[in-house]
């Protein structure tokens, strides 16, 4: 089978999330089965000089406000795939993030730069732009390439699928109707059984209409988007096609996140938890927090919004610290957020470090060092930091919900017995209950003997992309 994964970013070329991680390994996993995979991004600064031998493929244009535009196939290079560059310089070569402006507004042609994307999608499922090579299936990821399959709509002839993955519902793509004349798409699709949402164009509603089969990132987020609560206004949308609707959960690579790196101040594996120690004095020394803490060290690598109920953390904070226990912040989000991440550090710098802005290479060093990854999401789609977090054997503290209610088994002492625990859950959004979460994970922590077990556990679990590649397998071939 040929299958054509479309989305906007790939590690380690250009990353603005989780998204960037997941089309870095998955492609790559299928191929290990057998499947010949391709890749189709736009052609940011960091991907065209990123990738290897990239060869013109084809020249098209103007098209999208573009003069012109070039097609390149080139390796990406860590897998080695083969991936298409769309390269646009009037829409991509821009400095700074890849969908907001210095002024911290989206880009206000984002409807053409990602509606490009979609549209060439559709034409190299066509045959048209690579006569080499067709693909069987389409699998197009967020609302970024929310469009390709509308676009592949359009060709009725066309025997293509279209497979379309919700990394996060909450971002829709949504933009002004007269948007829809530079998309090239016929009135007829602006009705509230096509793309209009709310009197405005939205990538994912096209998407989600258009698309043969819909998945996301966990089974537990696939069922919850189906709510008012959760649904983002598209609950409707998604009631209707639950039928081809399905979570596969995401993986880690676990060769990239992995304990034994000689990267991090002192490799560790499940039977040998030495060098945990050795990481979590090294991460306190870089971060200028006492070594004589009696708590665990608690760690935060996340965006700092509301959705990741930050705000929630910030007024815990105080039972945190009562209970003798430490924080480390590294993440950069809303200014109130991180304004109150620093005044924290300032007030308690022995005990609180917030490191605003995002370090590759410190998240792993967070990851070794801590002893409980905090994530308090009011949603989640899946989440991947907390699969990070059990690969090092610093547990997760986690609410119940979406992946993270997939992937996190409760630490209560009934489980503690039971071969089943590998972090904290609670259920509640609000401040006592993380608070009385925290509080379990202290009292665990002062039991050396359970809270090693639980860390083995934790470092035990399988969450690579082998069984999610099984499954995105099976669903193809239904197609």
């Amino acid at each position: 089978m040929r299958i054509l994964h479309v989305a906007s970013e790939i590690y380690p070329l250009v990353k603005a999330g989780g998204l960037a991680d997941v089309i870095a390994s998955l492609p790559a996993a299928l191929a290990k089965r057998g499947l010949d995979v391709r890749v189709l991004l736009p052609g940011f600064p960091g991907i065209l000089n990123g990738m290897l031998g990239l060869k013109p493929v084809i020249r098209i244009g103007p098209a999208f406000g573009a003069a012109v535009i070039t097609i390149y196939i080139g390796s990406l290079p860590d897998s080695g795939l083969l991936a298409y560059v769309i390269d646009a310089p009037f829409l991509y070569q821009r400095q700074g993030n890849i969908y907001v402006g210095f002024d911290g507004f989206e880009w206000s042609d984002n409807h053409r730069r990602f509606g490009l994307l979609g549209w060439v999608a559709a034409h190299v499922a066509s045959g048209e732009l690579d006569p080499d090579w067709r693909p069987d299936v389409v699998h197009a990821h967020d609302w970024h390439a929310g469009l390709a399959p509308i676009y592949m709509a359009q060709n009725p002839g066309l025997k293509t699928a279209s497979v379309f993955t919700i990394h996060n519902l909450a971002y829709q793509g949504i933009f002004p109707m007269d948007c829809l004349a530079d998309l090239g798409l016929p009135m007829r699709q602006l009705t509230p059984h096509g793309i209009e949402f709310h009197g405005m164009i939205s990538f994912m509603k096209a998407a989600l209409v258009y698309s043969k089969k819909i998945t996301t990132v966990s089974p537990t987020y696939a069922r919850e988007i189906r709510t008012p609560e959760f649904g983002c206004g598209l609950d409707g949308v998604l009631r209707d096609r639950a039928g081809d609707l399905s979570g596969i959960l995401n993986g880690v690579d676990p060769e990239i996140w992995n304990p034994e790196d000689p990267d991090i101040a002192r490799p560790y594996s499940a039977d040998n938890l030495k060098g945990k120690m050795a990481c979590k004095l090294a991460l306190q020394s870089e971060l200028g927090l006492s070594n004589q803490a009696e708590g665990p060290l608690f760690a935060v690598v996340s965006r700092l919004f509301s959705q990741k109920g930050m705000d929630l953390l910030l007024a815990a904070l105080p039972d945190l610290l009562r209970e003798g226990a430490q924080l480390a912040v590294l993440g950069t989000g809303e200014d109130y957020l991180e304004e109150g991440f620093r005044h924290a550090a300032a007030a308690n710098p022995e005990k609180v470090a917030a490191f605003v802005g995002y370090d590759e290479a410190m998240a792993h060093r967070f990851f070794a060092g801590a002893d409980v990854l905090l994530v308090p999401s009011r949603f989640e789609p899946c989440g991947l930091t907390q699969l990070y977090a059990l690969r090092y054997g610093t547990l997760p503290l986690v609410h119940r919900v979406g992946g993270l209610a997939d992937t996190v088994i409760d630490a209560t002492p009934g489980n503690l017995q039971s071969d089943s625990a590998t972090g904290f859950v609670f259920d509640d959004v609000d401040r006592q209950a993380i608070s009385d979460s925290i509080h379990e994970a202290c009292t665990l922590y002062r039991d050396q003997i359970a809270w090693h077990q639980v860390q083995r556990r934790a470092m035990e679990q399988d969450f690579s992309w082998d069984d999610s590649a099984a499954h995105y397998e099976a669903l193809y071939r239904s197609l």
